[in-house]
């Protein structure tokens, strides 16, 4: 009986993991350091960006809300994703739905109680951002475009936590989030034409199922060609980017052969597969902020040394 304990707990914390999708909340801390190291505080000192107890505060808010998100999604999105992700379901059971709702409301309460630590403007934030991912998990979801256009805000809305922290603006930054948003509203899309079997299950009013297969390929070719405006005005500031380009170009190759891959794809097999391919290009993307400018970081440690 003791020997089957330490397993269930690791099994529990493994699908704790699962639920508030942990890979996830690891890419939002990196791209929120990143950003106040290369954007924000490019003259400040390494150890003072890590240091800086406020802007911990400020990330650490941004991951308990987050988390809350998938763990209210994953509540509502069970009896669906029983259909869609069997093995994923099975592992997130080890949790029961009770326990999840308690750790639910005590992230929220903690996110929104850090984020009155800091300012109130950014209390405001955290409880509009709780409210929107409520109201998203119990009704926007199963409105066909409304639905998927607030999932991709919703996940790329905390990566600006950053912008109040710092009360200021990058336009490098700004074009750079634009570019990611039209990469996570095609990522969604992709993901909405993976699961819909589950959707017409749930009576999911997706846009896959509203409009069909073939009109949402169409769609997501449309969002491949708008994504090609924002690297276009990425290119036009050289100095600024700095090696980051290197990524806008990989990125021209793999959105083009993307869209390609997208319109002969009619099974969920070839969904699944563009689907991991774009998580994989929006994890590069956060990386490549530290191609910005790679002395940044070499120049700090060495001062560091020194």
């Amino acid at each position: 009986m003791n020997a089957t304990k330490p397993i269930t707990v690791f099994y529990k914390l493994l699908s704790l993991v699962s639920v508030i999708r942990g890979y996830n909340i690891l890419a939002l801390i990196i791209a929120q350091y990143l950003a106040a190291i290369f954007i924000f505080s490019p003259t400040r000192s390494l150890r003072s960006v890590l240091l800086d107890f406020h802007f911990f505060y400020t990330v650490l808010a941004s991951v308990c809300v987050v988390a809350a998100g998938y763990i209210i999604n994953n509540f509502y999105d069970e009896k669906a994703d029983q259909i869609n992700r069997p093995i994923k379901t099975t592992l997130d059971s080890f949790v029961r739905q009770q326990t999840k709702l308690r750790i639910y409301f005590f992230l929220n309460f903690v996110g929104f109680a850090l984020g009155w630590i800091i300012s109130w403007k950014a209390a405001v934030f955290f409880a509009t951002y709780i409210f929107s991912i409520w109201l998203y998990s119990h009704k926007l979801k199963r409105r066909p475009f409304l639905g998927l256009l607030s999932v991709t805000i919703l996940t790329i809305l905390p990566f600006f936590a950053v912008f109040i922290y710092y009360k200021n603006s990058s336009k490098i930054i700004f074009v750079h989030a634009t570019f990611l948003f039209l990469v996570l509203l095609l990522r969604g899309l992709i993901k909405d034409l993976e699961n819909i079997k589950g959707a017409i299950a749930n009576n999911y009013n997706t846009f896959p199922v509203k409009y069909g297969e073939r009109n949402s390929r169409k769609l997501g070719i449309w969002i491949v060609v708008f994504t090609f405006f924002p690297m276009m005005v990425m290119f036009e500031y050289p100095t600024a980017i700095g090696m980051m380009k290197y990524y806008f170009y990989f990125s021209f190759i793999v959105l083009v052969s993307s869209a390609l891959f997208l319109w002969k794809s009619n099974l969920r097999s070839h969904y699944v597969t563009l689907h991991n391919i774009l998580k994989i290009m929006i994890l590069l993307g956060v990386l490549s902020l530290l191609f910005i400018d790679p002395s940044v970081i070499v120049e700090r440690v060495i001062d560091k040394l020194n």
